[in-house]
C-alpha cells in the first residue's frame, strides 16, 4: 500500500541519541504498517548521529532487495574540503551501484554555502534527486540553514533548474502557512524539557505561505511529507486541498529513526482517504505510485 520516500537503519545499534532500528526492524514495522519497501538515507556528517558508510546502506539493501532501495550520501567537504571539489565521481559511483538519490544532507551550514551548492551541482549532472533536513540557525543544531521564506532554497532551484529536490523537515514544512514569527519554524527545548516553537504552529492556515508557492513555481521542487503531519493536520479543510492540488509531487515517509515510533501520518491519509477528503486516486499516488515513478521501479 505505501512506500516510503525516507527511512533510516543502521548496520549495527549506536549509542546515542537515539537507538536507529537494524534493517530486520524496519522490516518488522513495515509488515506491521503495511509499508511494502523504502529508501533507505544513511547518515555521513557528525552533527548530530554518528556517521555511516554508504556502503553500510548498500549491503542492507543487498540483503533485502525486496524492501530498501539504496540512497547514497556525500558529505560536501568530502574529498578535497573545496568549493570545487569533484564530487561527480562519487556520485557517479554510487548511482552505478544503484543508488537512487542524495541524502540525507543534514550538514548545519546555510543552503547557499559554495560547497554546498558544489553538491547540488554535482547531483543534478549525474541525475540524482536530493533530500536535506533544513535549521534556522547555524551553530548548535543540524541541518542546511535558511532564512525565513526560504530564499536561499529558491535561489537554489532557479540557479540549478534540473536538480530535484525533496522538500523535508520542520523548517521547510512550517512555510506552509505564512509565519506568524520567525521562530516558530522549528522545535525549541527549554530547560523544563517543555516543546515550544514548531509544535506551537497549529490552527486554521489564514494565508499561504511560501512552501505552496515554490510548488507552484518550480516544478522540480517535491514535497516529502514524513515530516508533514503537524502541516498538514493544523487546518482539516486546508490539509486534503493541498494534497490534492500537488498529489503528482508529495511522497509518503516514515524517517523512522527507532523501533517505538508512531506513524501518525500514515493513520491521516489513510482517515482523508476513507472519509473522501482525498480521492482513491489522490492517495494512491502519494502514497506509493509517485515513488514508482521518480524512483523507477
Amino acid at each position: 500500500m505505501f512506500i516510503d520516500i525516507h527511512t533510516h537503519a543502521y548496520r549495527k545499534p549506536i549509542p546515542f541519541p537515539v537507538q536507529f532500528c537494524t534493517a530486520e526492524q524496519v522490516i518488522a514495522l513495515y509488515d506491521r504498517m503495511g509499508i511494502e519497501r523504502g529508501v533507505l538515507l544513511p547518515i555521513v556528517s557528525p552533527e548530530i548521529y554518528l556517521p555511516q558508510a554508504n556502503e553500510d546502506i548498500l549491503e542492507m539493501a543487498e540483503q533485502h532487495p525486496d524492501r530498501f532501495i539504496p540512497w547514497c550520501n556525500i558529505d560536501p567537504r568530502a574529498l578535497t574540503n573545496s568549493v570545487d571539489a569533484p564530487l561527480d565521481r562519487l556520485l557517479r559511483y554510487y548511482r552505478d551501484k544503484g543508488c537512487k538519490g542524495v541524502g540525507e544532507i543534514m550538514l548545519n551550514v546555510p543552503v547557499r554555502d559554495p560547497m554546498v551548492q558544489n553538491l547540488f551541482k554535482h547531483a543534478a549532472a549525474v541525475g540524482l534527486p536530493v533530500t536535506f533536513d533544513g535549521s534556522d540557525q547555524v551553530g548548535g543544531d543540524f541541518g542546511l540553514y535558511d532564512d525565513p521564506g526560504l530564499p536561499q532554497l529558491e535561489h537554489t532551484l532557479q540557479r540549478f533548474p534540473d536538480l530535484v529536490v525533496l522538500g523535508h523537515g520542520p523548517v521547510f514544512w512550517a512555510e506552509i502557512g505564512r509565519l506568524e514569527t520567525p521562530a516558530q519554524r522549528k522545535t525549541t527545548f527549554r530547560p523544563t524539557g517543555e516543546q515550544v516553537g514548531f509544535v506551537s504552529q497549529r490552527g486554521p492556515i489564514k494565508e499561504e505561505g511560501v512552501v505552496p508557492k515554490l510548488l507552484r513555481r518550480y516544478p522540480t521542487l517535491y514535497g516529502e511529507l514524513s515530516d508533514a503531519y503537524f502541516a498538514l493536520s493544523r487546518d482539516s479543510e486546508y490539509g486534503p486541498k493541498f494534497v490534492t492540488e500537488f498529489q503528482d509531487r508529495l511522497f509518503f515517509g516514515t524517517d523512522i529513526c527507532h523501533f517505538e515510533q508512531q506513524f501518525p501520518l500514515r493513520d491521516l491519509l489513510l482517515e482523508w482517504r476513507d472519509t473522501k477528503k482525498i480521492s482513491a486516486g489522490v492517495f494512491n499516488k502519494v502514497a506509493r505510485e509517485n515513488a514508482v515513478k521518480l524512483l523507477g521501479l
